[in-house]
């Protein structure tokens, strides 16, 4: 599988950052498999940070890899997904030993669902049936050094 990462810089190889925002999975080295999402948060990057140049760095993930770690995976924006997302959100990290956590990316168009859901405003349920029309794309958070062991660096492109 191929796997892409969005950044200022260009980044070949990969370290696992300390938390300096609440992420939807937590501390990690963050890819999805979508270039365009990628380019997108290099072109993010770029303006939070104000520097540097747009980057997507390019991984190969071999999927016999991934049978070798251990792996939370979430198909979808279900509850167990809303409930991850809202305790890493509120910085109740939630690192419970896993090497890679993948699923939907909380996004833009999420955030005020997410929002109004973290306040009480919206139960579990209105929340989810908000969030499911939505066409979520996906993410990977490495959260260990083996992870990051696994992923071979392919190229840069700046989008």
């Amino acid at each position: 599988m191929f796997l892409y990462h969005g950044s200022n810089v260009p980044v070949s190889r990969p370290v696992l950052m300390p938390l300096v925002r609440a992420l939807d999975f937590g501390a990690g080295f963050y890819l999805t498999t979508d270039f365009d999402q990628a380019a997108r948060w290099a072109r993010t990057s770029v303006l939070r940070r104000g520097s540097g140049v747009a980057s997507v760095s390019s991984f190969e993930l071999a999927d016999e890899a991934i049978a070798m770690l251990k792996v939370l995976r979430f198909s979808g924006p279900d509850a167990d997904w809303l409930r991850f997302v809202s305790r890493n959100r509120n910085e109740r990290i939630d690192d419970s030993g896993y090497d890679i956590v993948a699923g939907p990316v909380a996004n833009d168009n999420t955030m005020p669902v997410l929002n109004l859901y973290f306040s009480g405003v919206y139960t579990e349920e209105e929340a989810l049936r908000r969030l499911l029309p939505q066409r979520l794309r996906d993410q990977y958070a490495m959260k260990t050094a083996a992870a990051l062991s696994f992923l071979r660096f392919k190229e840069v492109r700046n989008p």
